[in-house]
């Protein structure tokens, strides 16, 4: 039976090595897949992760129809044997409904990958759904670890080292310097850390340490 398995987590517990490892023990026993993402911190069209890593992809945009991508590829005679999809956190519900579909309706496994909460700690719109529909949830073995070595479990947005708590949810990392177009406080370089809860409550990032 073909299932949507949805691997979470924070950033840095190797979400987007596993997308690409799951593709390449697919592809050596000659099965064909088809990968998607969304706002890669590489660029358009690839998935990459930070141990440098990366793969072609198809790049998700706000009115792609997934399951009309899928099936009309097949359709076409392409052999699609099963999806990846990295960064799905910036998906949205109704295309994250579309992947549900793949799997009923073509019987094709969907592996999604992606980031559970933002920086406020509140649940991505597309994770969300994932969750709320996925056959199974899968947390990557890789732990992700905060500044004082304990398991990272929030994620941070930094302008300047500090952590700030308002802002536009998606703003891809790292930006470097922004200016004041966007509601992220001061002007300055933004950035991203995973912190324990201790410290994401405490706002303690590795540049300004409470101890």
């Amino acid at each position: 039976m073909a299932e949507l398995v949805f691997f979470s987590g924070t950033m840095d517990c190797g979400k987007s090595t596993l997308a690409l490892q799951t593709d390449h023990n697919h592809t050596v026993r000659g099965r064909r897949g088809l990968l998607f993402t969304r706002f890669d911190r590489a660029g358009e069209a690839v998935i990459s992760s930070r141990i440098g890593l990366r793969r072609p992809a198809f790049e998700v945009r706000d009115d792609t129809d997934l399951f009309a991508e899928v099936d009309s590829r097949r359709r076409a005679g392409e052999q699609v044997d099963y999806v990846v999809g990295d960064e799905a956190q910036f998906y949205s519900p109704e295309q994250v409904e579309q992947l549900a579909r793949v799997v009923d309706d073509l019987g094709i496994d969907v592996f999604a990958f992606g980031i559970t909460a933002d920086f406020r700690t509140r649940l991505f719109p597309g994770s969300a759904r994932l969750i709320e529909l996925a056959d199974r949830v899968e947390v990557p073995q890789v732990e992700a670890i905060c500044w004082c070595g304990a398991r990272a479990t929030h994620n941070a947005r930094t302008v300047d080292g500090r952590m700030v708590v308002a802002g536009d949810q998606v703003l891809v990392g790292d930006v470097g310097r922004v200016e004041g177009t966007l509601d992220v406080g001061p002007v300055g370089t933004v950035e991203y850390e995973v912190l324990c809860r201790r410290h994401h409550r405490s706002r303690s990032t590795a540049a300004h340490r409470d101890g």
